[in-house]
C-alpha cells in the first residue's frame, strides 16, 4: 500500500550545521525491455517535470527528521514520479544554490532500480514523467549536480557490466 498524499511543510526538514537545507533525490532507472520480453543492456532513466512544468529533472525533495536518507529518497520517487524500487548506494553529495530562492542546499543523489510504476501517485496532476535514454536525459535535465550524478551512475553500471 502506498500513501497517495505528498508530505508538505518544513517543520521536519533537516539542515546541516551551516544552515543548508538537506535534499535527497533519486535517478530512477531500468534496462530497456524488448518486444519479446528480453531485457537489453540499454539504460533508461526516468525524468520528471517541475511542478510548474517548465523544467525537467530527477525526483528530489527535503530529507526529514523522522526518516533515513534512503527512506527520503524512496519517498520522493513515489511522491513525484510514481515509482517504487531498490534504493542503491549513494552517488554523491553536492552543494548548490537555488536560483529561484537564493538558498543554499546540500543535495544527495541515489540510484533507484525501478521495480514498479504506479498508475496513481501523489503528484501525478502536477508532474509529467518520461523514460529517456541517458543522452536525452542529460540534455533536458536542468541541474548541473543531477547531470554529474547521472554520469556517476552510468560509470558505475558500466563497470559492473564488465
Amino acid at each position: 500500500m502506498v500513501c497517495l498524499v505528498s508530505r508538505t511543510g518544513r517543520h521536519l526538514q533537516r539542515y546541516d550545521n551551516l544552515g543548508r537545507r538537506q535534499v535527497v533525490g533519486c535517478i530512477p532507472y531500468r534496462f530497456k525491455c524488448s518486444s519479446d520480453g528480453t531485457i537489453s543492456d540499454e539504460l533508461e532513466v526516468l525524468v520528471i517535470s517541475s511542478q510548474k512544468g517548465q523544467k525537467m529533472m530527477f525526483p528530489k525533495g527535503g530529507w526529514e527528521l523522522d526518516e533515513s536518507i534512503e527512506e527520503a529518497a524512496l519517498r520522493e520517487s513515489i511522491e513525484e514520479a510514481g515509482v517504487i524500487g531498490n534504493v542503491e548506494c549513494e552517488l554523491g553529495k553536492w552543494y548548490f544554490i537555488s536560483k529561484s530562492h537564493g538558498t543554499f542546499y546540500e543535495g544527495y543523489m541515489f540510484p533507484l532500480l525501478v521495480k514498479e510504476e504506479l498508475d496513481f501517485w501523489p503528484e501525478q496532476n502536477v508532474r509529467q514523467r518520461t523514460w529517456m535514454n541517458v543522452k536525452e536525459a542529460r540534455d533536458v535535465c536542468q541541474h548541473w549536480w543531477m547531470k554529474e550524478a547521472l554520469d556517476i551512475l552510468v560509470e558505475r553500471l558500466a563497470s559492473l557490466q564488465q
